[in-house]
């Protein structure tokens, strides 16, 4: 009999490769999702849906006793919000809840995955290093504080067989984030904000997926572990790699920081009435000129015994040809 898995943040990007991935490993998925998201995408996949209320501690534990999951992966989350207190909201108390109600069930549930971020850590200016697991925690955005504080609560609850995850910048498959650049580069144009050496990180969607569904089954708990490809990039190696899977010559341009803050600023100000947020933003750019993303996986190596099986070149010569079968780029 397949064991159940509780996959939150089902209907997004990474949620989508999390399903996929647990059904090629034979568990019987239960994706939660909200009412109002889009799971037309989903639609040809052997799942059921559940919808939680992740604001009650006590229908949380319901649920779970209920259907008796053996795993929970907990990707939920939100990358966009107005303010800091929105953020927490979402990324630290819902997550805190739904970790509650899991330790108070009356079985055995043998993990809870946490999907935090590398934000959660923040970059570091020096460059001869790279971002350790242990690395003291200094955010310098509110999503990236969210996410350390549900790292805070989520440490704290006893009787949670809890390990988390760090991913850096994910791309792949139905990413629309990134895949702005994608678009930009096929229509010729190669953008950067300033000149400055930067480091940079990445993990492809089908690693980042295959990692979280193997520590489900692992002995790892109460560790916490940064994940990315394991290889570090300068700040042209993204727009190199959609060049060469593109076959497209650009026109490279330094727009000057200052006037990219200004654009940010502006943007902030026409939506501030908006219950949207926009792509670029004040918030954006602090991550965006960051100079030191990289990080270190050895302990991920080491106890998982993972090794990678995309680097940038290869995840994105991949991505790419996704996007123009499935008509996101012409």
């Amino acid at each position: 009999m397949s064991k159940k898995v509780l996959i939150t943040g089902a209907s997004g990007f990474v949620g989508y490769h999390l399903i996929v991935t647990a059904i090629e490993n034979g568990l019987e998925v239960y994706a939660a999702v909200r009412p109002n998201s889009d799971i037309s995408h989903l639609k040809d996949l052997n799942i059921n849906y559940v919808n939680l209320n992740f604001s009650a501690v006590d229908e949380l534990k319901a649920e779970l006793e209920e259907k008796q999951y053996a795993y929970i992966i907990h990707a939920a989350g939100t990358t966009k919000a107005k303010t800091l207190q929105e953020y927490n909201k979402v990324n630290a108390e819902f997550s805190r809840n739904l970790a509650l109600a899991a330790s108070l069930v009356s079985y055995k549930l043998e993990k809870f995955v946490f999907v935090s971020s590398l934000a959660a850590i923040g970059p570091i200016a020096d460059f001869t290093a790279a971002i350790n697991d242990n690395a003291i925690a200094q955010p310098i955005t509110f999503y990236g504080l969210s996410k350390k504080l549900a790292e805070e609560y989520l440490n704290k609850i006893e009787n949670l067989p809890l390990v988390t995850v760090r991913p850096t910048a994910v791309y792949g498959p139905r990413e629309k984030d990134i895949f702005i650049l994608f678009k930009t580069i096929n229509q010729g144009l190669e953008p950067y904000i300033g000149r400055f050496n930067q480091q940079l990180s990445f993990i492809y969607v089908k690693d980042l997926a295959a990692i979280i569904i193997r520590f489900l089954t692992s002995e790892i708990e109460h560790r916490t572990y940064n994940i990315s490809d394991g290889l570090t990039y300068d700040r042209y190696a993204l727009a190199d790699g959609l060049k060469k899977a593109l076959q497209k010559k650009t026109l490279k341009m330094h727009i000057p920081l200052g006037i990219i803050k200004g654009l940010a600023g502006l943007m902030d100000t026409i939506y501030a009435k908006s219950t949207k947020t926009p792509t670029l933003n004040k918030e954006k750019i602090k991550e965006l000129t960051a100079p030191n993303w990289a990080c270190n996986i050895e302990n991920l190596k080491k106890d998982l015994q993972f090794e990678p099986q995309y680097n940038l070149e290869r995840g994105l010569e991949e991505t790419v040809k996704w996007y123009k079968v499935n008509n996101w780029l012409k």
